[in-house]
């Protein structure tokens, strides 16, 4: 854990509380209980901080087609992982501030992770998100243990959808094993120091039989995937439940125009399915026979059968609940953030 005497990312001390002289506050609008700020105002918020990504680094990590670059990187993410990095740090005081007044020891309640859920929809780029900010984490000044978890491994393997009749339905709340993802999360932020998770191919389209990904002690857990920021639902009788969205520290959401999210998504399939002639247990390879006009219109179908109903119905409406929420233009480049204040 970073000193608290320490300066925080950039070189700014998190516990300072300094004005914003007018050209760097120019730019920034209240919005209710939201913060907005364009993205010429919050890249300047990395202040004389040397870390970055080279390209190779970023073409590794970025999602296929995916635009994003090394400004991106400096601009936006760069400062997002400060910014998550000042909560974590923050958050460390006030665990220690909390055993002092209890009495405790850190080691009869050790410091749990903290838990980033990156949310959004299927194409808008939130895989490419985490993957930055997990490889951004962990070069920080701690060099934190920084495990990236998809929840795509929660899903319920193809055989069990097709048994109950939610193939269409795939990527929907009921599509998941809740009940493992749950447990899986409970785990980690009650400090079990060794866990795993299932391994979802997207080469496949399925999860891989007997596959676990094995997870030790992270610092920091970033959960990856469509629905992380749903809410509780109400149990049988009313009884109370709980999400995994209650045990997240800190929360980002990536969103676009709903237009601009189904042209990324048929490219995206397009390049898939391109891919596709390289690896002989794509699940791409099934339609190989069609022509790109057939597989473009079959894409625009399942985005409109499936897609669209999932983001309209149980995506977006989590949105108002991070933390942090990317705004992209059509060029697939984020405009703006939005940050909901404290």
């Amino acid at each position: 854990m970073q000193d608290p005497r320490e300066p925080g990312p950039g070189g700014r001390d998190p516990g300072d509380e300094q004005p914003l002289d007018e050209t760097r506050d120019s730019g920034r609008r209240d919005g209710g209980p939201w913060l907005e700020i364009p993205r010429t105002q919050w890249s300047q918020l990395a202040g004389d901080s040397l870390l970055t990504l080279d390209r190779a680094t970023i073409e590794h990590l970025r999602g296929l087609d995916d635009p994003t670059d090394e400004s991106d990187v400096e601009q936006v993410y760069l400062p997002l992982s400060q910014l998550i990095e000042l909560h974590r740090t923050n958050r460390g005081r006030l665990w220690g501030a909390q055993n002092r007044f209890l009495g405790l020891s850190s080691a009869a309640t050790p410091r749990t992770p903290l838990i980033v859920g990156v949310a959004g929809s299927v194409a808008v780029g939130k895989s490419t998100t985490a993957r930055l900010l997990r490889e951004l984490l962990a070069r920080g000044e701690n060099h934190p243990h920084v495990v990236l978890v998809p929840t795509d491994g929660f899903l319920m393997p193809n055989a069990e959808l097709e048994a109950r009749g939610l193939i269409p339905r795939k990527g929907f709340p009921e599509s998941y094993d809740l009940r493992a993802l749950l447990r899986f999360v409970m785990d980690v932020k009650s400090g079990r120091p060794d866990v795993s998770t299932p391994v979802y191919s997207h080469t496949l389209y399925d999860i891989v039989p007997g596959e676990r990904e094995q997870i030790h002690s992270p610092d920091i857990l970033i959960l990856e995937g469509l629905n992380v920021l749903q809410p509780a639902r109400a149990g049988h009788g009313d009884r109370s439940s709980v999400a995994v969205s209650d045990f997240i520290d800190f929360s980002v959401y990536v969103d676009a125009d709903e237009s601009d999210i189904e042209r990324w998504y048929v490219e995206r399939q397009i390049a898939y399915r391109r891919e596709a002639v390289f690896e002989e247990s794509s699940f791409f390879r099934a339609y190989s026979h069609l022509s790109d006009e057939e597989f473009r219109d079959l894409a625009h179908r399942v985005w409109a059968r499936t897609n669209r109903p999932n983001l309209r119905e149980n995506i977006a409406p989590t949105r108002p609940r991070a933390t942090v929420i990317l705004r992209k233009g059509p060029d697939h480049r984020i405009s703006t953030v939005r940050i909901r204040k404290i």
